[in-house]
């Protein structure tokens, strides 16, 4: 067996499924002082990962386990391989993504809410005007996902480059451009320094009153509260979140009780999506490591994911 078949998965308590994966993607379980490649298994315990590289100056690729980087990213440099979870749960995050557009234009959670017959409330998702932060795999997934609805959807990314799918193409220095006039907003960019609270106060009095905020990404995307603010005082139409910031959303903040605001618990993906998306990354990505092949989810550490 290649040495660069030699990985080593960690921390200490990673599930059964991570040491499975490699092994089926033609890895070698060995101690983290043989290995070439980690995998590793925890999104939350950042210091011991910057231990044991430190400790092992020969490991050459480092597989983390999500998305979402931001945790990881002042370890990322040049001398090493690193990749993550980039583009594994694009479709169930985009397919939730949808749920919660339908949701909030529809009234679904305003019905949800009632104890009584009330009157009609809600407009159309067809042939809605979507904007979508971001130009990733999600965003991929949701505008494939639109099609059938026939929305008008424009896409704000880092380049002013053609986006398939999308009927406008925007970057962020012309956001306000992309807010106003849209009937929904869509939040599916990674989190750096550029995007920590893309959207406050400025950026949701130039939103239409009844548009949505649809935020699959990261809490802090959103200055929480100029949202409450938003929402309280009817700025904008209403906000459906799968991330808040901070999250856990604690017991009693304003936002559980807003009647214009759908909250579901960081679900994008749950453990039965994620554990068979990301077994096939870290598989192939084994496969390609031995094979000396590029890997799949590179993190670039000057774009912060």
């Amino acid at each position: 067996m290649p040495e660069s078949s030699a990985i080593a998965v960690g921390p200490v308590s990673a599930p059964d499924w991570v040491r499975e994966a490699v092994v089926a993607g033609g890895g070698e379980l060995v101690a983290v002082t043989r290995a070439r490649g980690l995998v590793w298994a925890s999104s939350t315990e950042v210091q011991e990962l910057e231990q044991v590289l430190d400790a092992n100056p020969h490991i050459e690729w480092v597989q983390l386990p999500w998305a979402g980087v931001e945790r990881f990213v002042h370890l990322v440099e040049e001398s090493r391989r690193w990749t993550c979870g980039k583009g594994v749960y694009a479709e169930p995050v985009a397919e939730h993504a949808l749920a919660l557009l339908l949701a909030a234009v529809r009234n679904i959670g305003g019905y949800a809410r009632q104890n009584e017959w009330t009157g009609p409330v809600g407009r159309n998702l067809l042939a809605a005007r979507v904007t979508i932060l971001g130009a990733g795999g999600i965003t991929t997934s949701l505008v494939r996902l639109l099609k059938p609805f026939g929305c008008h959807i424009t896409v704000v990314r880092n380049m002013p480059e053609h986006f398939p799918g999308a009927d406008t193409v925007m970057t962020s220095v012309n956001l306000i451009d992309a807010l106003v006039g849209a009937d929904a907003v869509v939040v599916a960019l990674a989190l750096t320094p550029d995007t920590d609270g893309i959207l406050s106060r400025g950026e949701f009095e130039q939103m239409e009153r009844h548009a949505w905020v649809v935020n699959v990404a990261r809490g802090r995307h959103i200055v929480t509260d100029d949202l409450v603010w938003a929402l309280r005082e009817g700025v904008i139409g209403g906000a459906a979140l799968d991330v808040t910031d901070p999250e856990p959303l604690p017991a009693g903040h304003p936002l559980w009780s807003a009647p214009n605001c759908i909250i579901t618990p960081h679900v994008g993906n749950t453990p039965e999506m994620a554990v068979p998306l990301l077994s096939e990354r870290i598989r192939e990505n084994v496969r390609r490591f031995a094979a000396g092949t590029e890997l799949i989810g590179a993190i670039h550490p000057e774009l912060g994911y």
